[in-house]
């Protein structure tokens, strides 16, 4: 009896959501990134620009956004990602949401995959043409 209190009380005293995949800080190829959970989606905000030799007054802004009046929000803070459904549990792939491009000031259609190697393939499409990064978990 007492085991099975323990099983049904165990999720509510311990949290019953376990971390997805996706969840966890990322290295890209020019910054970190937490992905986490926002209102029932997932999201990727950039925490720390790691560019070597940059121009920090104008490369930590986001001065190639399409929007005019974006220009001047800085790179750090922002989410990348938009219209991705929050995973269940052990789901590799998540289709048909959206990543911003700072490096471009640009919105493309985007798909993500865990790969076997644990790293985040992160693909961006325009026009049935898809680029990609593959992005590194920190630990």
């Amino acid at each position: 009896m007492l085991i099975l209190v323990f099983i049904i009380f165990c999720p509510l005293i311990f949290g019953s959501k376990n971390l997805n995949l996706f969840e966890g800080y990322w290295q890209t190829s020019s910054s970190i990134v937490l992905v986490k959970e926002c209102d029932q989606e997932l999201c990727a905000f950039i925490e720390e620009i790691t560019i070597k030799g940059i121009d920090e007054s104008k490369q930590l802004l986001d001065i190639n956004n399409r929007n005019k009046s974006l220009r001047q929000r800085p790179l750090i803070g922002i989410n990348l990602l938009k219209d991705f459904s929050y995973p269940d549990q052990n789901i590799k792939t998540l289709k048909n949401g959206k990543i911003y491009d700072p490096g471009r000031g640009r919105i493309f259609k985007s798909n993500l995959y865990i790969l076997e190697n644990g790293n985040l393939k992160v693909e961006g499409c325009f026009l049935r043409i898809c680029g990609h990064e593959e992005w590194s978990r920190l630990k």
